[in-house]
C-alpha cells in the first residue's frame, strides 16, 4: 500500500520494476491517484486524477502493440495482427498484468474505495497500467514508453496471448455449434499420464452425443484446443457435403 508520508521511497520501489527512473516523479504519481482519492479528505500529494493520463495511455499503448506485432510477424495479414492486438491490449490482460505487477499496493485510493476493494479491482488496475504508460511517455517520450510497455504488457506474455488470438478453436466450435441451433460443444478427459509436474493429457471433444475429436497436450486447454480443432474441421467438412448434396438435388 502506498505510504503517504514516504512518497520518494514508493516511487523508487516502483521505478526499480519498472526499469525506468522518472525525471518528474509528480507525473508517476498523478499516474496512480484514482479519482475517488482526489475527492476524499486525505492530504493530497497530488491534485489530479489519472483519468487524462488513462486517455493518453490508451493510444500510446495501441501504438507500441502495434508497431511490435508488426515488426515481430512480417508474415501475418493485417486481420490477424489486429486480433493480436486485441487480446494484448484489452481491459482483461491490463488489469491481470498489473495485478501480476503488484500495481495495486503503489494506487492512492480513498478509503471507502480501500475497504470496497480496489487495489484488486480490475477496471481501476487497467486504467493504472494506461496512466503509467502515459506518465512514461510525458517523461522520457517513446523510449520510455517503451520500456514499460516492455515490463507491464509483454514481458512473458506474448506468446501465450498471441497463441490465444491466433488459436481459439473451442470459440470457433462454439459459435459454429450455436450458430445451427446445435448445442454446446463437451469436453471429457480421456487419459492423463505421467507425473504431477509434465502430465499429459488425452482430451475428446464431444458435439450432438458423437465423439468427434481428440487432443493431446501439456495443459488441458491445450488438449481441449487440438480436440475443438479436429471437431470443427470435420463438422465443416459434413456441412460442406451436406450443402453440395442439397444443391445437386434440387437441381436433379
Amino acid at each position: 500500500m502506498f505510504n503517504r508520508k514516504r512518497p520518494a521511497v514508493e516511487v523508487a520501489k516502483l521505478e526499480s520494476r519498472l526499469s525506468y527512473r522518472f525525471k518528474k516523479k509528480s507525473i508517476l504519481i498523478a499516474a496512480l491517484a484514482h479519482k475517488s482519492y482526489l475527492r476524499s479528505k486525505l492530504p493530497k500529494e497530488v491534485h489530479t486524477s489519472n483519468e487524462r493520463l488513462e486517455f493518453l495511455g490508451d493510444s500510446v499503448l495501441g501504438l507500441i502493440v502495434s508497431e511490435f506485432l508488426y515488426q515481430k510477424h512480417p508474415q501475418k495479414s493485417e486481420g490477424e495482427l489486429t486480433k493480436m492486438k486485441a487480446v494484448l491490449v484489452n481491459e482483461v490482460t491490463l488489469s491481470r498484468r498489473a495485478k501480476e505487477f503488484g500495481l495495486g499496493e503503489f494506487l492512492l485510493l480513498s478509503p471507502e474505495e480501500e475497504r470496497s476493494g480496489g487495489r484488486q479491482r480490475e477496471s481501476i488496475l487497467a486504467d493504472a497500467g494506461e496512466a503509467v504508460i502515459a506518465a512514461a511517455y510525458l517523461d522520457g517520450g517513446i523510449k520510455a514508453a517503451k520500456q514499460v510497455v516492455q515490463k507491464l504488457i509483454l514481458e512473458n506474455y506474448l506468446e501465450a496471448t498471441t497463441d490465444r488470438a491466433q488459436h481459439n478453436y473451442k470459440g470457433e466450435l462454439l459459435e459454429f455449434l450455436q450458430a445451427r441451433g446445435l448445442g454446446m460443444p463437451q469436453y471429457q478427459v480421456e487419459v492423463a499420464e505421467g507425473p504431477d509436474h509434465k502430465k499429459i493429457f488425452t482430451i475428446a471433444s464431444t458435439c450432438l452425443g458423437r465423439k468427434m475429436g481428440t487432443g493431446r497436450g501439456t495443459s488441458k486447454k491445450e488438449a481441449e484446443q487440438k480436440a475443438a480443432k479436429i471437431a470443427l474441421e470435420k463438422l465443416r467438412e459434413e456441412y460442406a457435403v451436406n450443402s453440395l448434396a442439397q444443391k445437386s438435388g434440387h437441381h436433379s
